[in-house]
């Protein structure tokens, strides 16, 4: 397949592919891709690649995922020559790697910065795709694929007088380049998912004052970060083939030390033992402590219980640990947070929290914020709010398939999709870790490189085959949704309010739409529907017209 890079003065550039986004999936496939004959643009808002590494730079901000996981599988020279300096690996670092990536593929001139898409449009006589950006251009291709990421259109509130606002505030994932000193500085942060449960401990150690505004609290487990051990690194890879091998046939993608017994199965001092274990494991290892803790009420309370017993033991104030202990949720139904201090910053002479779901925020006044019982002064504010995930940046894009049909308004109710890879009525727009698939529960880059694989062996069999068009049929994309809610409603995730079912966003339609079957079970599924020919799909071009 051959396309015009560049078209004749007034006319649109042409590409086989154009990539929505140049984070961690847009970069690899970009390279998938390219490797192998195709024209390909990468559009980018921001003006230097790393998607969410990019964007969230504020202070504490570092990944759930252990470093040498959360990495690219798909260079060997890349995974023996990385050396990680931490367990977990701060933001400066993973954006560090990803631009070394970059260079090291040279995959810069196929990437345009500081363009935002604006709309896409597919044109049903030229079977094209009509990107258009914030430039005021138009670019033409035969697949569109977003790698906009999950996780990545800000949640900004709407509350009167921001704007008033005499000191300076932030949104954490819309971060200064540059360092912000807190100093001196009276500074209040609103949001105590896992964001703000990074950020509090640090701005907590600058600021004269700091006054948390908390309206959910959530379940965060120590993650015993520490400085990568040079014997570790090489063991592990050494083992990398096996190790990653594991993660993408696990339930989550990263290799887990799952106990298959029920919590309910063992006496009570086995399981303060296990939980204690895990505990001092840090990270997610308590969630792994037994079998059924998704998927049994009572089971789930017993080891909620013991982490509301971990804070009330370490915050001093009585009454600031019960406010800090979840209770409107089940345990492991939110994504667990992850930090360091981020209970004993509770203790510090110089933090309060302030309880917004008994007196909800009512303003921002030009000295702070007021709340419905009193208002606090303040010399910056943090929003630590949170993301309109899954569908939120997608919506961000105005993207309109067969007949004008806007994405928007098909999914009104659900985000109906097959494999969570694409939509009928939409040929050739693939969405990388959208809704419908196992992404936001798993190690993302797992899910990234096989979402990637799987469309850019999507597109290269098309080409083989003399096809152009490929596209959901109605029928699979129904199974697969039933399917995907089926498989939700064995386990605790639907019952409880989260950004997994978008309740955070006022407005939004309440209902869970990721694949809990797991990245494993999933990938087999992905695999089977290309085994058997592309089962569910409706392939088109010179070879099959009509179809």
């Amino acid at each position: 397949m051959s396309a015009e890079q560049t078209g004749p003065a007034g006319e649109s550039r042409v590409f086989d592919v154009v990539i929505v986004g140049a984070g961690f999936a847009g970069l690899y496939e970009l390279y998938r891709l390219r490797e192998v004959g195709f024209s390909v643009l990468v559009l980018e808002a921001g003006s230097g690649v790393g998607g969410t590494w990019f964007w969230n730079r504020y202070p504490g901000a570092r990944c759930d995922v252990e470093s040498l996981t959360y990495s690219y599988s798909w260079s060997e020279e890349v995974e023996q020559e990385w050396e990680w300096t931490s367990i977990y690996a701060g933001q400066p670092e993973i954006l560090q790697y990803i631009n070394h990536v970059a260079d090291r593929f040279d995959l810069r001139g196929d990437i345009e910065l500081e363009t935002r898409v604006t709309r896409a449009l597919y044109d049903d006589a030229a079977h094209r795709w009509a990107i258009e950006t914030d430039r005021g251009e138009t670019i033409e291709a035969t697949y569109c694929i977003m790698a906009v990421g999950s996780i990545s259109q800000p949640n900004l509130p709407d509350w009167e007088g921001l704007d008033s606002f005499e000191g300076a505030w932030y949104h954490t994932a819309q971060w200064p380049e540059q360092p912000v000193d807190f100093t001196g500085k009276r500074v209040g942060v609103v949001g105590t998912g896992s964001t703000g449960i990074q950020v509090i401990p640090v701005v907590a150690e600058q600021a004269e004052h700091l006054t948390v505004f908390q309206r959910t609290p959530n379940f965060s487990l120590p993650q015993r970060n520490g400085p990568l051990d040079e014997q570790d690194q090489r063991d592990w890879k050494a083992e990398y083939t096996q190790k990653r091998s594991e993660a993408r046939q696990s339930r989550t993608g990263m290799v887990e030390s799952l106990n298959e017994q029920s919590a309910l199965a063992v006496t009570a001092e086995e399981r303060e033992r296990e939980c204690e274990q895990r505990w001092a494991n840090g990270g997610f290892s308590l969630l792994f402590a037994y079998e059924d803790i998704l998927t049994d009420e009572h089971a789930n309370e017993l080891i909620a219980e013991f982490v509301r017993n971990k804070i009330r033991a370490t915050v001093k104030d009585p009454e600031v640990a019960e406010l800090l202990c979840p209770t409107n949720h089940a345990f492991a139904t939110k994504r667990p947070c992850q930090d360091t201090n981020y209970y004993e910053t509770y203790n510090r002479d110089n933090v309060s929290l302030v309880d917004v779901r008994s007196a909800p925020i009512q303003e921002i006044t030009p000295g702070g914020l007021r709340t419905s019982d009193a208002e606090y002064e303040l010399d910056a504010i943090i929003l630590a709010t949170g993301f309109d995930a899954l569908t939120g940046t997608l919506f961000n894009i105005d993207i309109r398939g067969k007949d004008g049909l806007p994405l928007r308004e098909k999914w009104a109710e659900y985000p109906v999709n097959y494999l969570g890879i694409m939509v009928e009525g939409f040929p050739n727009l693939f969405t990388i870790t959208g809704p419908g698939s196992p992404g936001v529960l798993s190690n993302m880059m797992v899910s990234v490189e096989q979402h990637v694989d799987w469309v850019a062996d999507c597109i290269r069999y098309l080409r083989d085959q003399s096809l152009d068009c490929i596209e959901p049929t109605r029928e699979a994309e129904n199974e697969w949704v039933e399917h995907v809610n089926e498989v939700a409603d064995t386990t605790l995730y639907p019952r409880n309010e989260s950004w997994y079912t978008g309740a955070n966003i006022e407005g939004k339609s309440s209902e869970f739409s990721i694949y809990v079957g797991g990245v494993g079970t999933y990938r087999e599924k992905c695999d089977e529907v290309v085994a058997n020919g592309y089962e569910g799909f409706a392939l088109s071009g010179a070879a099959v017209s009509g179809s």
